[in-house]
């Protein structure tokens, strides 16, 4: 009886243990196990997350689960080595970035001045605002882009030049981060000119001389401010002796914009 009960005991040891193995062996996470208890996430990751979507998966970034480990969440820098890159070596990755939709960030709600945070990765705009400085410089980021990879348009903050501008008129002269380096191509209508100068304007527009009929920007060519010599298109039509006289052809016509005077 007893040898019975013996042989029945050892079956049953390797019974449990055979179960146990085989159930350690299939109970591994798997993908697809995410979704039963992390829907909304998976949601979120699959919506959003950008390459924390397509470049890795759920298990490359939580490679443990409790019960059976401790560290479910992972530091950034397991991906983001902070050598890489200047904007890798910011402290508190969670302020702006949030995991499973890491580039949906709502700038006005960190608390802080991103600036330092937003020009170690847009250093591009960064040298623009210091080498050409302009109010735009003095503002924070989150004044203009209140959302990662979203911007005010001008006209929220700008009064028009004219009335029919539109935000991608302001693009065609001015850049944002360097606002006051205005360049343009030669098919900016005069009347966006008259905004600010609407004396010269006026004038241009009542003068019956050739000028009449140029636009604004077949004389000031490239870029605001460029004021061009008017032996650039006449030479010099009065003779050696006149001109030596008065090298400065405003002494007696006055003003380019009012031939008339």
């Amino acid at each position: 009886m007893g040898k019975k009960w013996s042989i029945i005991t050892v079956v049953m040891l390797l019974t449990a243990f055979i179960s146990s193995s085989a159930f350690a062996a299939t109970s591994e996470l798997q993908l697809t196990d995410c979704i039963k208890c992390h829907a909304k996430v998976v949601q979120d990751v699959e919506t959003k997350g950008g390459l924390h979507m397509s470049a890795v998966s759920c298990l490359d970034c939580h490679v443990e689960h409790p019960p059976r480990g401790k560290n479910a969440i992972p530091q950034c820098s397991q991906c983001h080595e902070p050598t890489a890159k200047a904007h890798y070596q910011v402290a508190d990755c969670i302020t702006c970035h949030y995991p499973h939709h890491p580039l949906d960030m709502d700038i006005t709600k960190t608390g802080m001045e991103v600036k330092p945070i937003c020009l170690s990765c847009h250093q591009n705009e960064g040298q623009e605002m210091s080498s050409y400085p302009s109010k735009h410089a003095e503002l924070s980021c989150a004044e203009c882009h209140p959302k990662h990879a979203t911007f005010q348009e001008c006209l929220a903050c700008h009064e028009p030049h004219t009335s029919e501008m539109t935000y991608q008129d302001c693009l065609r002269c001015h850049k944002p981060h360097m606002p006051t380096v205005v360049k343009y191509d030669q098919n900016i209508p005069s009347s966006f000119c008259s905004g600010c100068h609407g004396n010269e304007f006026d004038l241009l527009a009542k003068n019956r001389t050739k000028h009449h009929e140029l636009s604004c920007v077949y004389c000031h060519k490239e870029q605001h401010k460029m004021v061009p010599k008017c032996m650039i298109c006449h030479g010099e039509p009065h003779g050696p002796g006149m001109h030596k006289k008065f090298p400065n052809c405003l002494s007696c016509h006055v003003d380019a914009h009012d031939l008339s005077k």
